[in-house]
């Protein structure tokens, strides 16, 4: 019998001295060289960083000082510890079996540095070296001249892979030069069905970009509660007499806290009257934004201090010219806090309004939570949504919302995890929070007011709570920090002793969504809130884009367990950490497998081109192992456009989506929205201002994938007359069938720079007096303000033409006239 064998080529060496090193300033990561005789020093990829240090917040460079790259003599595994920040106060550790997939990192001080030291280590010397003309201090030690080898082809491909996924329509006209339209045969086989997930198409709401306050929730008057603080954001004089002003003479406005209306809301308004005339004004979000002829509800909760008898306060709405839009008045002359309401109607369409409260009486007043209300909200709820900007969200027929963020949820630090309890009741009992992206949060958007949304839209609520640790990236002190290791990154996560109370928060969450409203302490309190019946809460995300280190799996684990302890019925997502591979990504699928979890949450922003190259992502996923929930995506281009060319790129990998929707249950591109002028991220799927709302072209992408959604997939194949790689790539169909209606629905992506003449044949369906529907988004790749266009489409029967023009999305619904039977 003949074997293969491996022959070592004669003319390398048995072994080689081998120098890792990171720069003296710790902005690189672990790097490489290699010398054959130790003095002149080569390279290795050109300074390809195989570990990064992952301590420490945004905004401050994640550094690596120091590393000390050490062999284990019993099992040959590396360990790599270096110190994490410029102080030395905290060291880093990780280990790897090939120095290419390294494990979890830990975080730790100089006093358990003995831990992570392994029990016997093979002899390197500290040395410093010239690589690529500058001088290095690191370790040196010998290795086979494979291991450099190893290492050079491992950078290799990552730098080929990143130049595949580069790839732009930019380049076309050089890679598809003289490329002529294209034919295409499009087989159906309908007999070849199978079910997909009936969610797979949702949205995902974070507090950002001022999603929340200033955006979806409808409220009129910024910093209503007098409860903005320095510690909120960097802006300067944000704080709680933001947004407010005194007009006029003799009158003065101060903060004060002593008897508050409620103790989550400690700040109020003192405002002394020496005379009648000077107004206490607002200018809202970027100003108020009036409609003619609709009614506005004011309120506020009011008292007069002793020696005040209070009296008519003026409520005025008012033009930047000082002409009145609005007028009505309240009446505060109560000694203890009392709620006055009243009703605005304005006279004139007004693009940036103020209010004004002007006393008529001298005197003073104190004053909280000053609101004005359209209305006009969604659905006509009180307290509710703008209701343009929620019925764009409703139009994309969402199946889940996911909510109420993903850093927001699990914060910047542990005192700032988001608490849901905080989050409802009584808007003046609620609790403001700090938002990590830089503002404040009311909540006056709570966790009822994201379920009744969720209910109007007939989406599943998918709320998703900390896993017992902050954001990996928190950069704020906690209660129990201690030092720089405390007031980082995971800061340990909630101290053990806390976490029973923790898990309870999160069983009472379930309670509160589903527990019978005359039996259960918190289903008790949802009906109180004016819904009895219960929001049939089936999915709840536990973790967010988590370092799935030591101290996360403990504390998550926990959380998983006692869930599915009690709420057996309900779904846990788990989380894989913030990147489609990687170390998170691994530690997170084996926890995964570990515990069974039903579902995991990938995350990964990425350039159009990796979903051009990876279409077979998921067909690669074990069908046996949890579902996915790709809880975040979105196609970045150099200056983050949301273009034609994100779009497709976006529809294009949707339709392998759709082809593995067995296994990938829900998906939502990220982040939702963003008022113009104030975004933290880009690119977003809808702008708005005060007056409009603005789709983006990868909303319509969104919108034709939720609007024509099926739940089941049908097999098809397509056979282009050009078989080049790059061209099959670009082409993309899925065929999926809506049981409810009957109807095919074809999804058609031409990522091309032409069109393709395409014959589709539905081999196999009984099609009954067909008619049929065209959608398309297509334009230039750099067109970023494109909007999908529906037709009437012509389908005799079972074998129909359609050209897909270039750069193209098309949505083809057959309906079969099935008569219904009597």
């Amino acid at each position: 019998m003949l074997q293969a064998k491996t022959t070592k080529v004669t003319n390398e060496p048995d072994s080689v001295f081998f120098f890792s090193y990171a720069d003296a300033e710790g902005q690189s990561g672990l790097r490489f060289a290699w010398s054959p005789e130790g003095t002149q020093w080569f390279s290795i990829a050109d300074g390809y960083d195989y570990v990064k240090c992952d301590f420490g917040p945004w905004g401050r460079q994640k550094k690596m000082f120091r590393p000390q790259l050490m062999q284990n003599r019993a099992d040959g595994h590396w360990h790599c510890l270096w110190t994490a920040t410029q102080s030395g106060e905290v060291l880093a550790h990780a280990a790897s079996a090939d120095l290419l997939k390294w494990g979890p990192q830990s975080y730790f001080t100089s006093a358990n540095r003995a831990r992570y030291l392994p029990s016997s280590i093979i002899p390197a010397i500290e040395k410093k070296v010239i690589v690529n003309g500058k001088e290095e201090n690191g370790w040196m030690q010998r290795v086979p001249y494979s291991t450099i080898e190893q290492l050079v082809r491992f950078a290799e491909h990552r730098k080929y892979r990143q130049s595949l996924y580069d790839e732009r329509t930019e380049q076309d006209p050089v890679r598809f030069a003289g490329l002529k339209p294209l034919e295409a045969t499009i087989n159906v086989q309908t007999s070849q069905a199978k079910p997909i997930s009936e969610h797979l198409i949702g949205v995902f709401f974070e507090d950002i970009n001022y999603a929340a306050d200033g955006g979806l929730y409808a409220e009129l008057i910024q910093n209503r509660d007098f409860e903005y603080s320095s510690k909120d954001g960097s802006r300067e004089g944000w704080d709680s007499n933001y947004a407010w002003s005194v007009r006029g003479d003799d009158a003065t406005f101060t903060i004060a806290t002593a008897n508050p209306i409620h103790e989550n809301n400690p700040h109020y308004a003192v405002l002394n009257i020496a005379k009648p005339g000077a107004s206490f004004q607002n200018p809202g979000f970027d100003g108020i934004t009036l409609k003619k002829g609709e009614k506005y509800d004011f309120s506020l909760f009011g008292r007069v201090s002793q020696g005040s008898k209070g009296g008519k306060v003026l409520v005025k709405l008012i033009n930047h010219d000082g002409s009145e839009i609005a007028s009505s008045s309240v009446n505060v002359s109560s000694k203890e806090w009392k709620k006055y309401s009243t009703v605005l109607t304005a006279n004139a369409d007004v693009r940036s309004a103020e209010l004004a409260l002007v006393p008529q009486v001298p005197g003073t007043y104190e004053l909280d939570m000053i609101s004005l209300f359209p209305q006009n909200t969604f659905r006509g709820h009180k307290n509710g949504l703008r209701a343009d900007l929620a019925q764009t969200l409703a139009d994309m027929k969402p199946r889940f919302v996911r909510f109420p963020g993903g850093c927001v949820a699990h914060g910047d630090g542990v005192d700032n995890i988001y608490d849901w309890k905080g989050s409802i009741g009584p808007l003046e009992a609620r609790k403001p929070l700090r938002n990590l992206w830089g503002y404040h949060q009311t909540r006056g958007l709570g966790y009822f007011e994201y379920f009744q949304f969720c209910e109007d839209m007939g989406a599943e609520p998918v709320p998703v709570l900390a896993a017992g640790v902050p954001c990996q990236n928190s950069g704020s002190c906690s209660h129990h920090s201690k030092g720089e290791l405390g007031c980082n990154g995971q800061q340990g996560g909630i101290p053990m002793e806390e976490m029973g109370a923790y898990i309870q928060d999160v069983l009472d969450l379930i309670e509160y969504a589903n527990g019978d409203a005359k039996k259960t302490v918190w289903g008790r309190k949802r009906a109180e809130a004016g819904h009895p019946k219960p929001f049939n809460l089936k999915f709840i995300g536990i973790g967010n884009e988590d370092l799935i280190t030591d101290i996360f799996v403990e504390r998550f684990t926990m959380i998983f367990n006692a869930v599915k302890e009690k709420y057996p019925e309900i779904t846990v997502i788990g989380t894989v950490g913030p990147f489609y591979e990687g170390t998170d990504y691994d530690e997170g699928w084996a926890l995964a497998s570990k515990l069974n979890i039903p579902m995991v949450d990938e995350h990964y922003y990425v350039a159009p081109g990796w979903l051009i190259h990876n279409q077979d992502y998921y067909d690669r996923y074990d069908r046996n192992k949890s579902k996915v929930y790709l809880g975040e995506y979105a196609a970045h281009l150099p200056g983050r456009p949301n273009n034609i060319e994100t779009a497709l790129a976006e529809a294009l990998y949707l339709t392998s989506v759709e082809r593995n929707g067995d296994v990938v249950s829900m998906t939502s591109y990220a982040p939702l929205l963003a008022k113009e002028n104030h975004t933290q991220w880009t690119p977003d799927l809808i702008y708005f201002n005060n007056e409009e709302v603005k789709p983006t072209v990868g909303y319509y992408t969104q919108q034709m994938y939720g609007q024509n959604a099926g739940i089941e997939y049908v097999a098809s194949s397509v056979n282009l007359n050009n078989n080049g790689d790059a061209v099959k790539k670009r082409v993309g169909v899925s065929v999926v069938k809506d049981e409810l209606t009957g109807d095919y629905i074809v999804k058609l992506v031409n990522l091309l720079p032409v069109e393709i003449t395409s014959q589709i044949k539905l081999d196999g369906a009984a099609l009954v007096n067909p008619t049929a529907t065209k959608t398309i988004l297509s334009g230039d790749p750099k067109d970023k303000e494109a909007k999908s266009v529906s037709s009437d489409f012509e389908v005799k029967g079972n074998d129909f033409p359609y050209t897909m023009p270039a750069y193209s999305f098309t949505v083809i619904r057959i309906h079969q006239n099935i008569a219904k039977k009597k």
